[in-house]
């Protein structure tokens, strides 16, 4: 089986690696030239543990090819962003344009498969699309959707284990979809059509987000009350039926702060628990901007000099190099911005190399600092030793102490 994945972004080429791992004759496109170019000398464009020996290993044994452009297949994956336009609401004009790139390779028998977040319907616009320009499919090609759901950093195994919810247009494209991700995934593949598949991926995340939300209130809470959130969570988890998440600077990436809007746009009025769990989690991370600016004036006040300040992460969540919708970058910007001094040290041990910050080794940064400022919860900084000589604004746990 040949099969095509446009985009070969965080979703689209580990999936690409790992089905042409599996046996599957892999075409992978993506429209920027350098990371088709880097991906067919097996080197990877991204960081996720133990992903680059694979992609070498499929590249070198020729079982996957990057193009940018798609080439004939028997089955072609949708796998591009779904930005927002507007006051969030969701544009899928990459799926819409990837779609119209295959549209004159698909033939009776292909297999059309969407894992973008989508909105409600967007599986089934897509096959209105491909019949009004090619009339003669329709009945004969099989459409369905199916979300990724998966955590980077853990890519490799979730994409092999997670159980997967996958809706075609009708049964038949749900069978055949099925079919052929089973070639790899080893959990458990659940039928049902593609508007509640759809619905699923948003659900998921706008659930995990309102969870956040309550732990991220629930620190503000702490915060005014003077009392340790960590130490609070850890003791009402003690109870059988009670389980709160860890808090936060906020919420980020390319799901969970993203996919609740995909349900507030379309239905208002009806998501308004969804729609209040996304302004209190904006709302953190601009509590946590101001909180630094105060403490940084305060200290000029105390010792009359301007303070060495170590923001430390800019990732969306720990361990990663994955900077989108990061509200760890979003409050290092606001500080930035709002002080105009030389004295702020930018920390992320999981990048070299930043367009817009200026990056400091994360021990020179810590031992340097008057001011630290934890925003994500790296690895490395466990490694670091409490210092009680200085100020120390901890929004993620790195000392929940």
């Amino acid at each position: 089986m040949k099969v095509c994945f446009m985009g070969l972004g965080y979703i689209g080429l580990p999936t690409a690696i790992i089905a042409a791992k599996h046996g599957v004759d892999v075409v992978g496109v993506d429209v920027n030239a350098e990371v088709v170019e880097k991906t067919n000398l097996g080197k990877l464009h991204l960081v996720e543990d133990g992903l680059e020996e694979l992609l070498h290993e499929v590249i070198s044994n020729g079982s996957f090819k990057a193009h940018t452009e798609p080439q004939e297949a028997d089955a072609y994956f949708i796998v591009v962003p779904t930005p927002f336009k507007g006051d969030h609401e969701p544009d899928i004009s990459f799926v819409e344009a990837a779609t119209r790139m295959v549209l004159p390779l698909l033939r009776e028998g292909s297999l059309f498969v969407i894992e973008s977040t989508s909105p409600v319907g967007t599986t089934e616009k897509m096959a209105e699309l491909i019949y009004s320009e090619r009339p003669e499919l329709e009945g004969k090609i099989y459409i369905a959707y199916c979300p990724e759901r998966v955590l980077p950093g853990n890519i490799i195994y979730e994409l092999i284990n997670n159980d997967r919810v996958i809706g075609g247009i009708n049964e038949e494209s749900t069978c055949k979809a099925i079919e052929f991700y089973a070639t790899f995934v080893k959990g458990q593949l659940h039928a049902t059509n593609c508007r509640t598949a759809e619905m699923c991926k948003l659900t998921e995340n706008a659930s995990r987000d309102v969870q956040i939300a309550f732990a991220n209130e629930l620190s503000l809470i702490c915060d005014a009350a003077g009392i340790n959130v960590w130490e609070l969570i850890e003791l009402a988890n003690k109870h059988p039926r009670v389980n709160i998440l860890q808090p936060g600077c906020g919420v980020g990436g390319h799901c969970i702060a993203v996919d609740p809007y995909f349900i507030s746009s379309a239905y208002p009025s009806e998501s308004r628990i969804i729609s209040l769990a996304r302004e209190i989690n904006n709302h953190k991370s601009m509590w946590c901007a101001e909180k630094v600016r105060r403490m940084m004036l305060e200290f000029e006040l105390k010792y009359h000099r301007v303070p060495h300040v170590a923001m430390m992460g800019l990732a969306f969540k720990p361990n990663i190099d994955d900077l989108r919708e990061s509200p760890a970058k979003s409050i290092t910007s606001k500080v930035l911005q709002s002080s105009n001094r030389g004295n702020i040290m930018v920390v992320e041990p999981n990048i070299t190399e930043h367009n817009v910050f200026k990056l400091t080794n994360y021990r020179t940064a810590y031992e340097k600092a008057d001011i630290v400022v934890f925003l994500v919860n790296h690895r490395e900084f466990a490694e670091l030793n409490y210092r009680s000589d200085v100020e120390v604004l901890d929004f993620c746990g790195v000392f929940k102490k």
